[in-house]
């Protein structure tokens, strides 16, 4: 059996972080999240940070916030392959599933660590595998 390749991960310094903060909460918006999920998602920055970030102004984006903006933006681009009615694919996240123990997906990425958020991304790349 060959060994795994690693992923290709994009340099985090290429990201213009006002763009990616723009995608994020255009997903977030079309999720129904709320100011404080959408905090919880972006790795809990202050409200001040958050509320500046959302107005597009972001001066200072950890490393740590845009790699959760990758990995909420590839839950979104594989439900939208995997579904192609945007309503299903949009609420898919809101609908319990018994791969996270009865959680909906977005309970389990609002645990708050990156690593919940990995484990979403990682099932619907696992899922949309046939469609790839």
């Amino acid at each position: 059996m060959p060994a795994a390749q690693p992923q290709h991960r994009p340099d985090l310094r290429d990201v213009d972080p006002v763009k990616a903060l723009a995608g994020a909460f255009l997903i977030l918006e079309r999720w129904g999240v709320s100011a404080e999920q959408a905090r919880v998602l972006l790795g809990s920055p202050a409200e001040r940070t958050f509320f500046s970030w959302k107005s597009g102004r972001a001066v200072r984006v950890p490393a740590d916030t845009l790699r959760r903006i990758g990995y909420l933006a590839g839950v979104y681009k594989a439900l939208h392959i995997v579904y192609s009615d945007r309503e299903l694919a949009d609420s898919w996240v809101h609908r319990p599933n018994a791969v996270f123990g009865g959680q909906t997906p977005m309970q389990r990425m609002l645990a708050g660590d990156v690593t919940d958020l990995a484990a979403v991304r990682a099932y619907l790349d696992a899922a949309r595998a046939p469609w790839s």
